[in-house]
């Protein structure tokens, strides 16, 4: 059976292939003109139709959050894979098993205790890994400071230890906290210039640094110039969501992932349509609380995708949703949401939202519906 919108069960992560292929062309565009490869961030989609559109397009090797990600992209013909977060002992064992299989997998230490176990089991095995040391240039999260002794410090472990160090990255996560332009393309160049500036210390003492590695999706489409730079990752520009919007780099009509629910009933005096899209299928995640506009749930748009101005999803439990409108109570809720009407919710977060669901429904313009697997765990 061939399931449309008006068909298909409920809640339903979708995917408006149109929408979706926009924000690729408009991303890999960007990183053209600037001169720079791209590495997208698959974390957002863990879709290997996504990602395969992102290769299509222009991109150059995939960043992975998990190795499970990296195992199951490198069974689909994947082979150059950036594991972007801090190596755990207990995690090379199997990132030998997949180098040893004819992954390409570079992975990440911002420590000299990592470093040195990263070395020391590398020695034991007989394999030089491809380590990038991890620079904090936002103070947002982890990595090493460029002006810190110990990023020479790891270095010459890795270095000295038999390790390939593969050069320097950083991820200017403080960028979502920001939504003028003016300030997105200053935290972009303080982005560029303290992972150039960590890379130009290491080459300085001697030691190898050919990739310098930089991005998120802000500061990736706010960025002018990136000199110094090999690579920019992105990964949440490929669906785009509300946080997104509230940022400024993108529009409601740029968001290709939402979640189809349907209306199951009402709590007429307090203005409410009830739907079976709860926390379950938009996540916890409320990215837009401490932003200017706040969302609640998501932003309410009828069956075609058109938003719904004034309509939020405003309060969620397990499996129900709290359909309201900003403002006054809607006294005729019950009138305009009948039960059975279907409607899309735009999520605040689309990696939290996608998290939610083992597939995606992908609609084409012509309204077909394509079912794509999405990977989930460790």
């Amino acid at each position: 059976m061939n399931h449309t919108l008006d068909t298909i069960d409920t809640p339903a992560a979708l995917i408006e292939r149109t929408r979706m292929q926009r924000n690729i062309e408009r991303m890999q565009r960007h990183m053209n003109e600037l001169g720079v490869r791209f590495r997208p961030h698959v974390k957002t989609s863990k879709c290997i139709e996504v990602a395969k559109a992102q290769r299509e397009a222009g991109a150059q090797g995939i960043t992975v959050s998990t190795l499970k990600e990296a195992e199951q992209f490198f069974a689909e013909g994947f082979t150059d894979i950036l594991y972007a977060v801090g190596m755990a002992p207990h995690r090379l064992p199997h990132a030998l098993e997949l180098r040893r299989r004819g992954c390409e997998l570079g992975i990440l230490t911002d420590s000299v205790e990592s470093a040195r176990a990263i070395a020391a089991f590398g020695r034991a095995n007989g394999e030089a890994f491809d380590v990038l040391i991890e620079v904090d240039t936002d103070g947002h999260r982890s990595g090493i400071r460029p002006e810190e002794d110990s990023l020479l410090e790891v270095a010459r472990v890795l270095h000295e230890g038999g390790m390939r160090l593969g050069g320097v990255m950083t991820h200017a996560g403080s960028s979502y906290e920001l939504d003028t332009p003016e300030a997105l393309r200053a935290m972009a160049e303080q982005e560029r210039s303290g992972c150039v500036h960590a890379a130009q210390r290491l080459r300085e003492a001697g030691l190898p640094c050919p990739v310098v590695s930089v991005g998120s999706t802000p500061t990736a489409l706010m960025a002018g110039a990136l000199e110094g730079v090999t690579e920019v990752r992105a990964g949440v520009y490929v669906f785009f969501d509300l946080v997104m919007r509230n940022i400024g780099v993108c529009t409601e009509d740029d968001i290709a992932l939402s979640v189809l629910t349907t209306v199951i009933g009402h709590q007429a005096e307090k203005g409410w349509a009830i739907v079976d899209a709860g926390w379950m299928a938009m996540s916890r995640d409320r990215g837009t609380q401490k932003q200017k506009r706040d969302f609640g749930y998501g932003q309410v748009c009828d069956l075609d995708g058109r938003v719904l101005g004034g309509y939020v999803l405003g309060g969620a439990n397990q499996e129900h949703g709290i359909l309201s409108r900003e403002g006054e109570p809607d006294a005729g809720i019950v009138a305009r949401f009948p039960i059975g009407t279907r409607l899309r919710i735009l999520p605040n977060h689309a990696c939290a939202t996608g998290a939610q669901f083992p597939e995606y429904q992908a609609l084409s313009e012509e309204g077909e519906l394509k079912t794509w697997s999405r990977f989930h765990g460790w």
